[in-house]
């Protein structure tokens, strides 16, 4: 596949994720990165795909829209029909934000068991993608939902800064730093770990990129 081809790959998904407006956002920006790339460091590549993989990973983080569109559309369905034959029954596990309860020892969520009647919600729950990151976002102020949203807003801001500084010297570290979200995984406290421990060397790269070494100049 072409950049171009995995680019509008992605951005479908984004229009089923969200709407056409966030992924017009993600195409904006990966074109902004290519360009910036091609006039800027000539005949280099990596820093445009790097854009192009890492803010899709960032813009189509897993919340509780999110989930109840996939268990809702009909691959699912059709998955468990080719796995499991019988009367068999579907439960969800879940920690939902605002009901759910915590460990009182590590603070952390416990699951909750959900029966079969919470497949007929799913799709419901979907259809309420439109709320997400507006003020009306029921799961908009859970402290996992904030950092989503933090780490798209920092994102956007480290590559605008590279684009703006691009060159053919620090062209490898601006991969380097467009690829940093390649180590934040994972869900819930899980990726607020990963997100913690990856700071320090985002910090680090910024640093570098900011204040690179210079020769002294012979007098």
């Amino acid at each position: 596949l072409t950049l171009q081809d995995s680019v509008e790959l992605r951005a479908k998904v984004l229009v089923r994720y969200q709407n056409n407006t966030y992924a017009d956002r993600y195409r904006k920006l990966v074109q902004q990165s290519l360009q910036a790339e091609e006039s800027k460091a000539p005949g280099m590549q990596g820093f445009a795909e790097a854009v192009a993989r890492y803010y899709y990973k960032l813009l189509a983080y897993k919340d509780e829209y999110e989930v109840a569109r996939l268990y809702s559309e009909a691959d699912f369905r059709q998955q468990l029909e080719r796995q499991f034959e019988g009367d068999y029954q579907i439960k969800f596990h879940m920690a939902p934000p605002m009901i759910g309860k915590k460990d009182s020892v590590t603070g952390l969520p416990i699951k909750t068991t959900f029966g079969p009647w919470m497949e007929r919600m799913l799709p419901l729950l979907a259809k309420f993608k439109f709320l997400r990151g507006t003020p009306l976002d029921p799961f908009g102020r859970s402290d996992d939902r904030r950092m989503e949203r933090k780490l798209i807003h920092q994102y956007e801001q480290i590559v605008n800064e590279i684009i703006a500084g691009l060159t053919t010297d620090n062209h490898r570290l601006a991969i380097e730093l467009a690829r940093y979200p390649e180590f934040i995984r994972g869900y819930g406290h899980i990726k607020r770990q990963h997100v913690d421990e990856i700071q320090p060397k985002v910090d680090d790269l910024l640093h570098a990129w900011r204040q690179p070494e210079t020769t002294p100049q012979a007098a």
